[in-house]
């Protein structure tokens, strides 16, 4: 599963063609996978900006004026600049402890890293409904001390915080096993304090690596449905994000406004697109001059 989530290591050449591999199999393979792609991404995502902009530019910038969509668009922004820097935190930790150190319980630290992908986002807001509902497991002593997590703010942060922790951690521990703790230890070695050697050796060799994981960190943060459905309770104005409020202009047919912010959404993610393909150019060139030296 680490290579999936790896960035991808481009050659400095060009691999060699399988042994009886024709133009003609070259041309049809490509035809197809274009095709695919045409089909359902760039045909859906052109659709989205089509019907976005049916009723021309003001009443999709209208789209945004209205009050429900600000506040959408803000609370997407406040969960994200919440869930990315602690998922930061604990995907440093995480992959800093199981990269550079052997401790028993490692393998199972690693499963519980892998779990949200094995996990159905709805199954784990459930798990936060029967933690924090009312009838739930603290749920009692929160509504006692006038705590309250789902349908506000910290339910939606601690859902998505659930759903995306395993990006930055799996994006790091293949490549700090990669590099070895050679480069620390000589560190410590000559008198640098543990928190010297990471700042000055560990970070910039991971720098790369750790903007990618960000990146899709934050990305999924903000366009994550499932589980932020489940416990937000779907309060127009107050906990609705973007995907939220997406469905709620559909469900109530008001198609150019849905498609409007479901626009902004789709442009998030090519902003996103681009910035990915650019760190994983500079991560590649960065590996090839390594080679070299």
């Amino acid at each position: 599963m680490s290579e999936i989530f790896s960035p991808v290591r481009t050659p400095s050449h060009r691999p060699a063609p399988v042994a009886g591999e024709g133009a003609g199999v070259r041309a049809l393979l490509i035809g197809i996978a274009i095709t695919f792609l045409a089909l359902f991404l760039v045909l859906p995502l052109a659709a989205v900006f089509v019907q976005a902009l049916s009723h021309g530019v003001s009443a999709y910038l209208d789209a945004f004026r209205e009050p429900d969509a600000l506040s959408a668009i803000r609370l997407t922004l406040t969960v994200a600049a919440i869930a990315v820097p602690f998922n930061l935190v604990f995907g440093v930790a995480a992959s800093w402890a199981i990269a550079k150190f052997e401790f028993s319980g490692k393998a199972f630290l690693i499963t519980l890293i892998d779990l949200p992908f094995s996990v159905s986002p709805v199954v784990s807001g459930l798990i936060y409904v029967l933690l924090f509902g009312s009838r739930g497991l603290f749920g009692g002593w929160l509504q006692d001390h006038g705590i309250q997590i789902l349908f506000a703010l910290p339910g939606i942060v601690l859902a998505t915080i659930f759903v995306t922790f395993p990006f930055v951690a799996r994006e790091l521990i293949p490549l700090m096993q990669e590099q070895g703790s050679s480069e620390e230890e000589a560190a410590l070695t000559l008198g640098a304090s543990g928190w010297h050697a990471f700042r000055t050796v560990t970070l910039p060799n991971i720098r790369w690596g750790l903007l990618y994981s960000v990146l899709l960190c934050n990305a999924r943060a903000m366009g994550e449905f499932g589980a932020v459905s489940v416990v937000s309770g779907h309060i127009r104005g107050l906990t609705n994000t973007m995907p939220l409020h997406v469905e709620i202009l559909y469900n109530e047919y008001n198609f150019v406004a849905a498609f409007s912010v479901a626009s902004l959404l789709a442009a998030l993610a090519l902003v996103t697109l681009v910035v990915k393909s650019l760190l994983e150019w500079r991560y590649a060139g960065e590996l090839a001059a390594g080679r070299k030296h």
